[in-house]
């Protein structure tokens, strides 16, 4: 493999404690140098990164890539090559595909398929159960043996706590976290929406917040009477975010994580939308009191993750009626201008603590290569536009999936040029 130098960008990495104008050399793949004005070769090409931001690698925990079985909402290809678009290097894929990656052919059918394409990396989840069905546990030491990086049901809870037991004592073995959708659906009961005065108003049957904490309570309890590895996905509650602070403080090995459309819009923006279906998603959107709860603890520190929770659909199931249309948004390719923009820019948190959530943070839930560009590291780089004003624009999606709520939102700031062990994948 050739060298690359990135010169003149400001260097973020939190993992060494840099934020500062600096020189990045890239050889064979891995970081060879930083510092200010390196001295390399003439022939050696340059990356002028000149009012960019060079962070390491932002990893996506929480993405749907559909593949197999649901080529016609989203293939591995596109996925990734949306997932490059939006400045991640690497995105950890669930295991709700058709067959459920729930044995290691699996597993290896989708490592091989992301090999194939010269993009983001791929890191396949397991499925906690058969089938994702909650009854048995699945082949979860084959399929880690096979490169399975966590195990995970989502977006299917787990009802059976005795199930959920077992997966947390036989992952601690493996030093694996096991990802969690909290929720009760006895209380969602076929809900379409967070559970308030705007379910109410507008006649749509509503998912109380108290089905995503009960859960939360109980995998918490679980997870230290087990001292297995937990993380907590995409929590969207003040209630739920209170108990993993208290959990930490008590030190337990207990991960969470939230999406930007949970810290971005709140269940009224759905009325305003006419109830588009384009905003369902699963957890619902939550109330104000909520929203501020989920900045609160990205703030503090109890969130370790920014994920996108990409869920593509295909144009069809999103034009059904909101109470009958299926929940998620095509998310890749707007969650880090999401982020800039209502983060950054609105000073929630800094730049630093941003990389932290959406890289460093990442890389060390998951265990993989990445976070930090310390001489040696993996070359996986994201490149930022601090400045840049983008509208969003469905059309214009790598992913096959177009649903979005974002479309025609004006965001400050971008992923300039996405750098995979490198190798540039994407450059806007």
């Amino acid at each position: 493999m050739t060298r690359l130098l990135i010169r003149n960008g400001r260097v973020v990495d939190p993992s060494q404690g840099i934020d500062q104008g600096m020189d990045l050399l890239i050889d064979d793949g891995l970081v060879a140098a930083l510092g200010e004005k390196l001295d390399v070769a003439a022939d050696t090409p340059v990356f002028d990164a000149s009012g960019l931001v060079v962070a390491p690698g932002f990893i996506d925990i929480h993405t749907h890539l559909r593949e197999p079985g649901f080529e016609y909402k989203e293939t591995i290809e596109s996925g990734c090559r949306a997932a490059a678009a939006g400045g991640f290097t690497a995105v950890c894929a669930l295991a709700n595909t058709s067959p459920v990656n729930d044995e290691p052919a699996v597993t290896r059918y989708v490592i091989e398929k992301a090999g194939e394409v010269s993009a983001t990396r791929i890191y396949p989840v397991g499925a906690l159960s058969k089938g994702c069905n909650g009854e048995e546990l699945a082949e979860i030491g084959k399929m880690i043996e096979a490169g399975a990086v966590a195990i995970s049901d989502s977006p299917n809870p787990v009802a059976n706590g005795l199930l959920m037991r077992r997966a947390l004592e036989y992952c601690r073995s493996f030093d694996v976290p096991v990802m969690v959708h909290p929720e009760d659906l006895e209380l969602t009961d076929r809900g379409a929406m967070h559970e308030g005065r705007v379910s109410t108003r507008i006649g749509l049957r509503g998912m109380p917040g108290a089905a995503e904490q009960g859960v939360v309570a109980r995998d918490i309890l679980l997870a230290e009477l087990t001292r297995g590895r937990l993380h907590l996905c995409h929590l969207s509650t003040a209630a739920s975010l209170e108990m993993v602070r208290i959990a930490k403080r008590r030190g337990l090995k207990i991960t969470c994580e939230v999406t930007p459309h949970h810290f971005t819009l709140i269940d009224e923006d759905i009325a305003k939308a006419n109830y588009d279906p384009q905003w369902k998603m699963n957890p619902p959107l939550r109330g104000t009191k909520d929203r501020q709860a989920v900045l609160e603890a990205i703030q503090d520190g109890t969130v370790d993750a920014i994920v996108s929770d990409h869920a593509p659909h295909h144009q069809d199931e999103k034009e059904m009626d909101f109470a009958d249309a299926p929940f998620g948004i095509s998310a890749l390719e707007t969650a880090v201008s999401l982020a800039l923009d209502r983060l950054v820019h609105r000073r929630v948190i800094g730049i630093g603590q941003l990389v932290q959530l959406m890289s460093t943070s990442p890389a060390k839930i998951m265990g993989l290569p990445g976070g930090s560009l310390e001489e040696g590291a993996v070359a996986d780089i994201t490149l930022l536009n601090l400045g840049m004003r983008v509208s969003v624009d469905p059309k214009t999606f790598l992913s096959k999936g177009k649903n979005t709520p974002f479309t025609g939102m004006n965001l400050r700031g971008a992923p300039a040029a996405t750098i995979v062990g490198g190798k540039v994948v994407w450059k806007r």
